[in-house]
């Protein structure tokens, strides 16, 4: 019989590896950060070399850097897709790149990659942790476009507006953020008390 704490072992064991992952990316950075890897940063070009794992955030970079990452970015998810086989109930190979949810996590994979399979010390754990990091996240990537996208057709999810694009809504998320006035808030005693009848009850 399953003991009922088998799941919680389980979820215990994938934060572990996560952790160790994360802290030998950080420790990677750090080594390359100390051998002065970043001090090409002050190029006169204004180019540098980017950093083996650094991660990319696409809306941070301008057209020339964008120009140059997403290429081999690119070359990564497909040969990622190849390698590991993936279906387009995992992955909608005609559309992938317009849900940005799914770039996101594949640019999370892909750089995180690069990190797990560079030199340097104690790194032999760390390509076993990603091939976990990755089976977590094909499971997520589905869910990201909800499987919505069929024989090559792409289907935008269902949405009433964009998050960002509704003036009124940030209106109302902002104030929402200031506090309100002494005795406005909701159900604070406000209402009459219930009368009583004649036997006294209310």
């Amino acid at each position: 019989m399953a003991s009922g704490f088998e799941d919680i072992f389980a979820e215990l064991t994938n934060i572990n590896a996560e952790q160790v992952l994360l802290s030998e990316r950080v420790k990677l950075l750090e080594e390359q950060f100390s051998a002065g890897a970043t001090s090409d940063r002050g190029d006169t070009d204004g180019e540098r070399e980017r950093t083996v794992g650094e991660p990319v955030q696409w809306h941070d970079l301008d057209a020339e850097e964008r120009a140059v990452l997403w290429p081999q970015f690119v070359a990564w998810v497909i040969w990622a897709a190849d390698r590991y086989e993936m279906t387009t109930d995992q992955l909608p190979r005609q559309c992938w790149w317009k849900h940005g949810a799914v770039v996101e996590e594949l640019s999370a994979l892909w750089t995180s990659h690069e990190s797990a399979y560079a030199n340097g010390e104690d790194g032999g754990s760390a390509p076993y942790l990603w091939q976990d990091a990755l089976a977590r996240a094909v499971e997520r990537l589905g869910r990201f476009w909800l499987g919505s996208c069929r024989n090559g057709q792409h289907k935008a999810r269902h949405r009433d507006a964009a998050w960002g694009s509704d003036a009124d809504y940030l209106a109302l998320l902002l104030a929402a953020g200031r506090p309100e006035a002494d005795g406005e808030a909701s159900g604070t005693g406000d209402e009459d008390p219930p009368q009583a009848d004649e036997d006294g009850t209310a």
